[in-house]
């Protein structure tokens, strides 16, 4: 089944957060790390099951992608695959649903 990536408004502004932190030391490391994430995200609908069982909410359809030391954390839906959120790996999950 061919599923279409969504953003949600909460993990495209965590994203460009994160990017804009890191430009304050390094332009060409923030489009790097941009561009490995956006690659990372392109090749979730492929094989969605693919990433990890996020271990918080136990949840076959929730997922994560890691990335250095950032979750890409997914959701599988019927057609689309929403990202919920990228942060850190450090950082606890609040309720990103």
């Amino acid at each position: 089944m061919a599923h279409k990536i969504r953003w949600s408004p909460r993990a495209a502004s965590s994203f460009e957060e994160i990017c804009s932190y890191i430009a304050r030391d390094s332009e060409v490391y923030a489009t790097l790390f941009a561009k490995k994430i956006n690659e990372t995200i392109k090749s979730i609908p492929q094989f969605p099951e693919s990433g990890r069982i996020v271990p918080e909410y136990g949840d076959e359809n929730i997922r994560e992608k890691i990335y250095e030391k950032y979750r890409i954390i997914y959701r599988i839906k019927e057609e689309v695959i929403e990202i919920v959120a990228i942060c850190h790996g450090s950082k606890l999950l609040d309720n990103i649903l």
